[in-house]
């Protein structure tokens, strides 16, 4: 499984570029999950539900099942928080995993960055960033630049990106 990161500070239009990036990448065939680390705490669950009830009277894990779709909410107990390494194992394979948030982790990454947002950019200490999607011209980039108000310039970026590491991978295999 491949993996990308889509990293930035808050509001920079992550999930946004996320959520117009995906059925544009479903659509020339690539099968793609996610994973978004949250900040903060937050449920999924419903209080009074069955599976929350399960939850909170000390079950590890609850998986809810039903004809359309499962679910598996695991509680922490105090244990630490799982590395991306760690739940990636949990995802069944697929072409691409796209990740928003970990962008201390080292896995490749495009930055989504806007001056509007006040923040400094990543790409100048990270440099597993390997492009960078913003609303405005970055001089002096050592990474390709991408407009992240068009959603099909960063497909086409990542559709060149896993087409050039299937490249890599078949000239390793013949050597």
């Amino acid at each position: 499984m491949k993996v990308l990161g889509i990293s930035g500070w808050s509001g920079a239009g992550k999930t946004t570029l996320l959520a117009e990036l995906i059925p544009l990448l479903v659509a020339r065939g690539v099968k793609v999950s996610t994973i978004k680390h949250a900040h903060h705490e937050f449920d999924v669950d419903k209080p009074g539900k069955d599976s929350y009830r399960h939850r909170e009277a000390g079950a590890a894990e609850v998986l809810i099942s039903s004809v359309k779709r499962y679910a598996i909410m695991h509680e922490h107990r105090g244990a630490a928080e799982p590395t991306l390494e760690e739940l990636l194992t949990r995802l069944s394979p697929v072409d691409l995993v796209l990740v928003e948030g970990f962008k201390k982790s080292a896995h490749a990454k495009i930055e989504v960055w806007r001056a509007s947002v006040g923040k400094p950019m990543l790409q100048p200490d990270d440099p597993s960033v390997i492009a960078v999607a913003s609303d405005t011209s970055v001089p002096g980039l050592k990474v390709p630049m991408l407009d992240a108000n068009r959603p099909q310039q960063v497909a086409d970026f990542i559709m060149a990106w896993l087409a050039d590491d299937k490249d890599e991978a078949r000239r390793g295999a013949a050597e």
